[in-house]
Formats: C-alpha cells, structure tokens, sequence
C-alpha cells in the first residue's frame, strides 16, 4: 500500500522573497555581461544579483 501523495499549496508570486524590476543598461554593460555569463556558466541573473550583492556590502555614502 502506497503512501499519500502530499501536495502543498503553491506560493503567490512575489511571496517567494525575490522581486522582479527592469533595469536600464548601456549596451555595451549588457554585451559584457553575456560575455562574463557565457564563461562563467552562470546566468545573467545570477550574476547581477552577485554583483548588486558585491557593490552593496563594500560600498559607502559620503556625506563630504
């Protein structure tokens, strides 16, 4: 005898703790992006979240 088949409900979009936003790029930043994504084996998503991650942690608000 098998056991029960369990199905939880599905999360709304947006309750998964990601948000989606569009942001405006230079070409040139999308074209070097690609070329970092394709040789890293990561996606472009990815990468940015890194990046954003990166520039957030090291990054300082001058008040001069």
């Amino acid at each position: 005898m098998a056991g029960e088949l369990i199905v939880k409900p599905k999360r709304p979009k947006g309750e998964d703790g990601h948000r989606v936003f569009s942001v405006r790029l230079p070409e040139e930043t999308v074209v070097r992006l690609d070329k970092f994504a394709a040789q890293s084996g990561r996606s472009r998503n990815e990468l940015i979240g890194m990046f954003l991650n990166y520039a957030l942690e090291h990054c300082k608000i001058s008040d001069q």
